[in-house]
């Protein structure tokens, strides 16, 4: 437009109607912005055209779609109402298996307090931080967590964007033992041009032999070892785990064992590793790692925690030795029992029978030596024939062909007539029942029954000077408690750990007892069948309560 015949006043006029447009546009463009508006008309050569925001939204969906990290937007309950499908691959579900839980499904328990801190401050202000997160195959995955608030229709909701940091850890612990490797040089060197104190040199020299010497014991041993941080994160490996693994330190280091745990153990693996971590008690479990070859084979870990003077953990060393020629013999045994205990088992009936004849002899009176001596056959043949019943119940176990007749049954009867007979068997000691209520489950009686007096038989064994034993049956929260309190010798914390191991038993200078110790492995295979629980509570010296729990009939 050609301004320059125009007068002051039509100028101050165009000058206003311009201003006017600039602020209605800027106006526009903030009510965009706070999503004040949904649409807008635009005139243009072809006249006026609608633009509405959705295209924009459509491109922002396809960005956060395509992005490397995992994107969750959640309620104020922590449920997930949206996620891309990169978080959905993190953790190994399909995405419309994700949508609909709540976040924490995913955070281990060894991150759930600082994953909770994060999530609270969140809502309050952008905030970032690590945690740890587990997908569907239990396998731990380090994250970078950053939370934002998002204004949505629905309400105020929470972005949360998720970063892999599993190759950047690796590529830290492989950074870190570079760094502490030209530390270390650069500390000797520095030793050697400075010329340091004596004390401060021989210091240094002592903890240059004490790790040279650790060094050389690790790798000098058959066993893998390794030592891990309070956190959990592996920092040193021995030359055995290289050599059996074939994998470098940044491929195992941190988390990073996981990959060579078999899928099958790791689940119980973790289970136990992140429980010593939490206790700080002697982390144990059997599990099967994969050799570099792709071979599996069976290990006994130990790892037990090094403290301060203040009890804090400084560390933890561990080892893994090879069992899986253990593993073999012992499968060997098992297969030897088993036949062992049917070939005895029909001559050791045919000879209770032979002695059950002649103890019933009418014709002529037998000499009260000879009754004395067949009543004791009896009780030395009844004891062989209870070893044989569990040798075969285990050889069962094993081949998984122990039965289980299932069926409804009134467990205070059931406790009252076994009661009954234990007060035939034990006429020394005092029983006494503190049931109350009627108790119905559906389980197999006779195998029931036997756990119940496997139970009493060894409140029998140790609580020799105390001959009282309670039993009693308590319902809690759907199931009853079948318990059988004795006040003889107890169980040390290390006893406990054990006492349901195959062929464990309780060596007792006072009370020497007899026995393979397979009852309470046996009982504790029984009750893991009817879908129920079985533990024990006991203090050394002041006698133990074993116990099971069922499933209660509703």
């Amino acid at each position: 437009m050609d301004t320059a015949n125009l007068t002051y006043d039509e100028l101050l006029a165009q000058h206003r109607e311009l201003q006017f447009q600039l602020e209605e546009a800027n106006d526009t463009i903030e009510a965009i912005r706070n999503g004040q508006v949904d649409a807008l008309i635009v005139k243009g050569a072809e006249g006026h055209q609608l633009f509405t925001l959705k295209t924009a939204d459509q491109t922002y969906r396809v960005f956060i779609e395509k992005m490397n990290e995992g994107a969750v937007t959640l309620n104020h309950e922590g449920m997930i109402l949206y996620s891309n499908s990169r978080f959905a691959a993190m953790m190994n579900l399909p995405l419309e298996k994700v949508i609909g839980l709540k976040f924490e499904t995913f955070v281990p328990e060894i991150s759930l307090e600082k994953f909770i801190g994060i999530i609270n401050n969140g809502w309050e202000e952008d905030c970032k931080g690590e945690i740890l997160l587990t997908n569907s195959t239990r396998i731990l995955i380090p994250c970078l967590l950053s939370c934002t608030t998002l204004d949505l229709d629905e309400g105020l909701a929470l972005s949360l964007i998720l970063t892999d940091l599993t190759l950047q850890k690796e590529t830290e612990w492989e950074l870190k033992i570079k760094n502490d490797e030209l530390t270390a040089a650069h500390n000797e060197t520095e030793k050697l041009n400075n010329q340091l104190e004596d004390t401060v040199r021989e210091r240094t020299k002592d903890l240059l032999i004490s790790r040279e010497h650790f060094k050389l014991l690790s790798n000098n041993i058959p066993q893998m070892s390794w030592t891990n941080l309070p956190g959990g994160e592996v920092d040193f490996y021995n030359q055995q785990w290289y050599s059996y693994t074939g994998l470098r330190f940044g491929d195992t280091a941190g988390w990073g064992w996981q990959r060579i745990v078999h899928p099958d153990d790791l689940p119980a693996t973790l289970s136990k590793y992140e429980s010593s971590l939490k206790t700080g008690h002697t982390f144990e479990v059997e599990n099967r790692y994969r050799r570099w070859d792709g071979v599996y084979r069976w290990h006994l870990n130990r790892a037990v925690p090094l403290k301060d003077d203040q009890g804090n953990i400084i560390f933890w060393v561990g080892t893994a030795t090879d069992i899986e020629d253990q593993k073999v013999e012992m499968e060997r045994k098992d297969e030897f029992i088993g036949v062992a205990s049917h070939e005895l088992k029909t001559p050791l009936t045919s000879l209770k029978g032979y002695i059950q004849l002649i103890g019933a002899y009418k014709k002529e009176p037998l000499p009260a030596v000879v009754k004395q001596y067949i009543e004791k056959a009896g009780v030395a043949l009844n004891k062989l024939q209870h070893l044989v019943n569990d040798l075969l119940d285990v050889s069962k176990i094993h081949a998984g062909r122990l039965e289980y007749s299932m069926a409804e049954v009134n467990l205070t009867e059931l406790i009252e007539i076994t009661l009954d007979n234990s007060r035939h068997i034990y006429p020394t000691h005092r029983f006494e029942n503190h049931t109350e209520g009627i108790y119905k489950v559906i389980c197999n009686a006779e195998r029931v029954e036997q756990v119940m007096m496997n139970f009493i038989n060894n409140a029998v064994k140790y609580s020799q000077v105390n001959n009282q034993i309670i039993v009693n049956a308590q319902a809690k929260k759907g199931m009853v408690r079948i318990s059988v309190t004795d006040f003889g010798v107890g169980l040390s914390p290390e006893q406990k750990e054990k006492i349901f191991e195959r062929f464990y038993r309780v060596e007792d200078q006072k009370f020497r007892t007899g026995g393979l110790g397979m009852g309470l492995y046996i009982s504790t295979e029984i009750i893991s069948n009817h879908k129920g629980k079985i533990g024990v509570e006991s203090e050394l010296g002041k006698g133990s309560t074993f116990y099971f729990d069922l499933p209660l009939l509703t």
